[in-house]
């Protein structure tokens, strides 16, 4: 399932789902086909989704069959006026996940990252903070804080989304705490990268973290570690790797993270970038007001973004 959280112009924001390449209101159809309300209580919101695993998506699932065996129901409008499904250029794609609770993502997790950098590779994960207020969605613009660094860059990567809680799991169970994935852009200021030897505000600006189009469930991606990882800007092809190449698989973050941190429904776990980045380049490019930038990964389709001045 491509689960996802947008608006319209008229509707403040709804959990939805892909259908038939339109976007379907998850509540308004649970209440179209007369789920029980705990049950609709608990696809109000992605966030209601996610705590509720694994009964939400069992009661996810049964709405799509009721929907393919009597699509009837969505042909009008929701007790609200408003159509049950919209067309994707109708919409404004927010996070997937609105305002998690934690987003942590991983430094110098893929082999060729380590090697642009004349860096060793690391013995234990790099973990790192980003905030919820750097979270965008696809389409998104991203604010570049260029008064502040004009060096900012793009970093492709496969975020993990937990759909159940986790403290101190060991690593044969740990992907059973994966709800999903989705894609996620570690945008960095590098000049402040650099000079505050520590990641907080170089990577955790407002905008610094568009994400999305969709949270992809862990059923549709039977191998998370065999997926092609690209980034483009303005077309031009910057990064081309594959999570293989990953240091620290996403069992082992997981067990890191949670020796110490506990991990709840909804939080991120973004698992690094490869090589290709700007900073890196020769001669090096960093990204400018106008810039376009899309990441694909191998079965969560492609994220795009332009720049623009903050």
């Amino acid at each position: 399932m491509r689960l996802c959280t947008v608006r319209t112009s008229d509707i403040e924001s709804f959990f939805g789902i892909e259908l038939r390449k339109r976007i379907l209101r998850i509540p308004a159809a649970a209440a179209a086909y007369r789920l029980r309300p705990a049950q609709r209580a608990k696809l109000a919101s992605m966030h209601a989704y996610l705590d509720g695993l694994p009964h939400t998506e069992k009661s996810l699932r049964a709405l799509l069959q009721m929907i393919a065996d009597d699509p009837s129901p969505l042909a009008g409008e929701a007790g609200d006026g408003m159509p049950y499904l919209f067309r994707e250029q109708d919409i404004e794609w927010l996070p997937p996940v609105p305002r998690p609770g934690k987003i942590l993502c991983v430094g110098l997790n893929y082999r060729d990252h380590c090697e642009e950098q004349n860096k060793p590779i690391p013995d234990i994960p790099i973990i790192f903070n980003k905030f919820a207020t750097s979270l965008v969605g696809h389409k998104a613009e991203i604010p570049l804080p260029l008064k502040a660094d004009p060096n900012i860059d793009y970093e492709a990567e496969l975020a993990v989304v937990i759909g159940r809680k986790a403290t101190r799991v060991k690593k044969g169970g740990a992907m059973g705490h994966v709800a999903g994935y989705m894609i996620m852009n570690d945008v960095s200021a590098r000049s402040t990268q650099a000079a505050e030897k520590q990641w907080a505000r170089a990577k955790g600006f407002d905008g610094s973290g568009p994400c999305g189009p969709y949270l992809v469930t862990a059923d549709e991606i039977p191998d998370p570690h065999a997926l092609t990882v690209k980034c483009r800007v303005n077309g031009e092809l910057r990064q081309n790797s594959s999570t293989r190449h990953l240091v620290f698989r996403i069992d082992q973050l997981i067990q890191h993270i949670t020796r110490m941190v506990t991990l709840e429904p909804g939080d991120i776990v973004s698992t690094g970038t490869p090589g290709g980045v700007g900073v890196y380049r020769d001669p090096q490019i960093f990204l400018a007001p106008g810039d376009q930038v899309a990441i694909e990964i191998g079965g969560l389709g492609t994220l795009e973004n332009v720049c623009r001045k903050a």
